[in-house]
């Protein structure tokens, strides 16, 4: 054998090493794809609505209100291999991100997923309490007891569940207005928190203690954490299953606008699109834009609702045939979508922003 052709056959059997180590090697990244999109004014996968109302008329609805997702493949408990994270790189489609990104540290898979839920949950209340405030129905809010902190003053007397109705004879309607009574005590003070558990009212004495890390030592705490509930005139229902996260916010909030008010809102265009939604309306940035703008393209949709602060990334991988309309808030994306119909009024671009 010549040693043209010993160098070539050492040199093939080294790259087809290195490509088998490169294909068992774990990297610490995450390849997120185009997930699934969902119709808010259509059904889920059990075939019922995936946004029901009752105790309120609604009116029909057509055409289409998408939220988008991302899937992901990686991550802690199967982590990819050099090879695929290299071939992610490549494709226009996926993106390859740090673990991190998507599994913060000190944080287990599970303790990622229950996070998730979490805030699917939030924000389909946020979702329904910005919806109603559009549509100028009352809605009115109650403090509850998300959490109670081991070894801090309310531990064992306060309960998570428990509403908080009052500090020092004050009546709270509000997290911050809780915070803010608490706040006016010093560290070793007494604050009688009134709470209702189980229907009945109670008076719970507690003594304030320092805010831990606190250079001053003067910031008290109770050692609860609270959050706002909303409660509604009538009933909304959401179920989207397992889906997590808090990017749907604004499509729930637009179906429920939809279903609440005579006339097809979409006109029966087929409309996707992302973004966090606050109670008062204002629509916040997500993650993935560019694969979420993939999953709406293929399942079909024409006009893609972008966070402002999405715009940049969304312009530079807008897929053929898909209009990017700017959503800053709830009422700004009604208006546009009346707009997209023939009605008065300008419709933002994610142009220039």
């Amino acid at each position: 054998m010549s040693r043209r052709a010993v160098t070539l056959t050492v040199a093939s059997v080294l790259v087809l090493v290195l490509a088998l180590a490169g294909s068992l090697m774990p990297v610490p990244y995450v390849v997120l794809m185009p997930g699934p999109t969902s119709n808010t004014l259509g059904s889920n996968d059990k075939g019922e609505p995936l946004i029901k109302i009752d105790g309120r008329p609604t009116y029909p609805d057509q055409g289409h209100l998408n939220f988008t997702t991302v899937t992901y493949r990686g991550g802690p408990g199967g982590r990819i291999d050099l090879i695929t994270a290299l071939r992610g790189w490549l494709e226009s489609e996926v993106a390859v991100v740090p673990e991190e990104t998507v599994f913060p540290k000190n944080e287990s898979p599970e303790q990622v997923d229950q996070e998730n839920t979490r805030q699917m949950r939030d924000s389909q209340e946020s979702a329904e309490a910005a919806a109603l405030n559009e549509l100028k129905i009352p809605i009115s809010t109650q403090v509850l007891v998300d959490s109670v902190q081991k070894g801090k003053p309310a531990d064992g007397k306060i309960r998570p569940g428990d509403e908080v109705l009052a500090v020092d004879g004050t009546k709270t309607g509000t997290v911050s207005q809780v915070t803010e009574l608490v706040a006016k005590r010093k560290p070793g003070d007494r604050v009688t928190v009134t709470v209702r558990r189980d229907g009945k009212e109670e008076k719970i004495d507690l003594t304030t203690a320092a805010i831990p890390d606190d250079k001053g030592g003067q910031r008290p705490m109770v050692g609860i954490v609270l959050g706002d509930r909303y409660k509604f005139p009538f009933k909304i229902d959401i179920s989207v299953g397992d889906i997590g996260g808090p990017s749907a916010g604004l499509m729930f909030s637009l179906a429920i606008v939809d279903k609440l008010t005579p006339g097809a809102l979409t006109g029966g265009k087929f409309i996707a699109g992302t973004g966090t939604i606050t109670p008062e309306g204002r629509v916040g940035p997500i993650g993935g834009i560019q694969q979420k703008l993939i999953a709406a393209r293929r399942a079909g949709a024409t006009v893609f609702l972008t966070p402002k602060d999405n715009c940049a990334d969304a312009m530079s991988a807008r897929p053929d045939g898909l209009r990017l309309v700017r959503a800053d808030t709830l009422h700004g994306a009604v208006e546009s979508i009346n707009a997209l119909n023939g009605a008065k009024g300008t419709i933002p671009s994610c142009e220039g922003s």
